[in-house]
């Protein structure tokens, strides 16, 4: 809720698009803009190697049998979103906006099905994976990794105010009607698959998502069970094409200010920044073929740069409020600077408990 209402402001502060880039360059200065930049740029590649492992993940956990081809069928994945943007993937938008629909409904429903199942008819869950044997106290530490983890899931709103321009007028409002959806329906999805994951005792398996293993209980080897993995493939996979839109453009405006290779601000044929596209692409790529394509592993890379781009656009709104003193500019200080707070905790929560997970390999690149 915090990083929601401090996104709208930064929607209210800039209409052309407020990237954590922008906002921090024009706020901070050019250091912690290239930083933010550099943060973002990380984030973006990674959303595309996130998104492609885990549609993968999805579409074995219903077809176990092609497990050994993970990494093949991801590159294919990211190959075909490639493609697909440098001959503008975009007009599609519509086309992929029903299997969104149909995820969100089919999700909704097997939460409010499951907690019946279990609350109002007396179903008892049975876990079909051990839970792996660890030693160790239940501490702090822990909680705070876990806490880190759940943070990924906020990863999208800096989306919504990196691309006001490309809403249907009036952009402003309609851009904080759709921040604030994202935000409702990222509250109930994760919320209620955490409190099902519980329920139905889930355990993390490198072979069978979390979701399936619910699906699997609440509803059986059915129809519902192949929807649920399907549009949940569908919806990881079309993921990546935030990163597709936002990262060329984020390199286009990068180097239009010197700081980026100039072939990046060229437009291709089909007005789309392609040289950014295939850069994001192949990038990607390399990463799903290191990492082996396992979200597990790419996870912590992917959420330490995105907090630490949300904390300098943040500290940029909240000297922007400063500087200015436009009417109510202190309640609105208070939110960005509650917003900054947040994420630079979660940043070094972040980068302390994941270091060693991967997280150490975005603090050497950023500053490089």
């Amino acid at each position: 809720f915090m990083v929601t209402l401090s996104y709208r402001q930064t929607i209210d502060a800039y209409p052309g698009g407020g990237g954590s880039y922008i906002v921090a360059k024009d706020n901070l200065g050019t250091i912690p803009g290239l930083v933010a930049g550099s943060s973002l740029t990380i984030g973006y590649v990674l959303t595309v190697a996130v998104s492609a492992s885990a549609g993968t993940a999805a579409v074995l956990s219903a077809a176990p049998s092609l497990l050994p081809y993970r990494v093949l069928i991801t590159l294919l994945l990211i190959l075909f979103m490639t493609v697909g943007n440098l001959r503008g993937v975009r007009e599609s938008s519509k086309m992929f906006g029903v299997p969104t629909y149909i995820f969100i409904i089919a999700i909704l429903t097997m939460i409010v099905w499951g907690i019946c199942k279990v609350k109002l008819f007396g179903y008892v869950p049975v876990s079909h994976y051990s839970i792996p044997k660890v030693t160790g106290d239940i501490t702090l530490f822990l909680f705070l990794r876990a806490f880190s983890s759940g943070c990924t899931a906020l990863t999208g709103i800096e989306a919504v105010s990196n691309g006001i321009p490309n809403f249907k007028e009036p952009s402003q409002k309609n851009a904080k009607t759709v921040l604030e959806l994202l935000s409702l329906v990222v509250f109930l999805v994760f919320g209620g698959l955490s409190y099902l994951a519980t329920l139905y005792h889930a355990v993390p398996n490198s072979q069978v998502t979390v979701v399936a293993q619910i699906a699997s209980q609440v509803f059986g080897n059915n129809i519902m069970f192949y929807i649920i993995q399907t549009t949940t493939a569908i919806i990881l996979i079309m993921a990546s094409n935030t990163a597709f839109s936002g990262l060329p453009m984020l390199l286009a405006y990068i180097a239009r200010d010197g700081f980026a290779p100039r072939q990046f601000a060229k437009r291709g044929k089909r007005l789309g920044y392609s040289n950014g596209i295939i850069v994001l692409g192949v990038i990607s790529g390399l990463l799903v073929v290191l990492f082996k394509g396992e979200t597990h592993y790419l996870m912590p890379l992917y959420a330490v740069g995105v907090f630490i781009s949300f904390t300098l656009s943040q500290s940029g709104m909240l000297i922007r409020w400063a500087r200015r003193k436009e009417k109510g500019w202190l309640h609105k200080a208070a939110i960005n600077g509650m917003g900054a707070f947040i994420t630079f905790a979660t940043a070094i929560i972040l980068g302390v408990t994941k270091f060693l997970d991967g997280a150490w390999i975005v603090l050497v690149l950023i500053p490089l």
